[in-house]
């Protein structure tokens, strides 16, 4: 298995496991306002919610694109619409933002927050922020490559040894005299 399969299916199975941790009673707990505050700057500092910025406007281009197509008359009337509807539901961007800081409040601690802020908040957190992609893509680049050696090594490694122990077990050619044959017994010698 490749090792980026390996990766996602870690990633499906953490996911899975942080959806029933956040759903578990344990977890239910009110959370500090210091303590919230700290997670909002720690999900600020690692742009948690950035992947989802563009919800909103694919879903007004998405409805656009159907509406006009149906009732191409009022197209005018029908992007002004969206774009008016759309702004309005703008604002509604802030929930995730608490829904995000929620999520981390549940599983860091205040100050844990705060020193995750501060690094990510710092020069050397910025760029493994602004990096970390490309790592990740010449890290995973590199362990492909790796893996393959290795298995190609130890195929080889495997049917050389194998191979050694096959010619080993195998019956020493006779030299002397004629082929033994088909049921084993050696044949007469001619008769001068």
């Amino acid at each position: 298995m490749m090792l980026h399969n390996r990766v996602r299916r870690l990633s499906a199975v953490l996911a899975t496991s942080a959806v029933f941790a956040f759903s578990s009673p344990a977890f239910s707990q009110d959370v500090s306002d210091t303590h919230l505050k700290a997670a909002r700057a720690a999900v600020t500092a690692i742009h948690a919610t950035d992947p989802f910025d563009n919800i909103l406007p694919q879903a007004a281009a998405a409805l656009q694109q159907q509406l006009i197509q149906k009732n191409p008359d009022m197209q005018e009337l029908i992007s002004k619409t969206i774009n008016e509807k759309a702004m309005a539901l703008a604002s509604r961007r802030a929930d995730l933002e608490k829904e995000a800081a929620l999520a981390y409040a549940k599983v860091f601690s205040e100050k844990e927050l705060t020193d995750i802020a501060a690094f990510y908040n710092s020069d050397s957190g910025k760029k493994l922020l602004d990096s970390g992609p490309t790592v990740t893509r010449e890290l995973v680049k590199a362990a492909d490559i790796w893996q393959n050696g290795l298995a190609r090594d130890l195929a080889q490694q495997v049917g050389e040894t194998l191979a050694a122990a096959a010619k080993a077990k195998a019956p020493a050619a006779v030299t002397d005299g004629p082929a033994p044959t088909a049921d084993g017994a050696q044949p007469e010698a001619p008769k001068n």
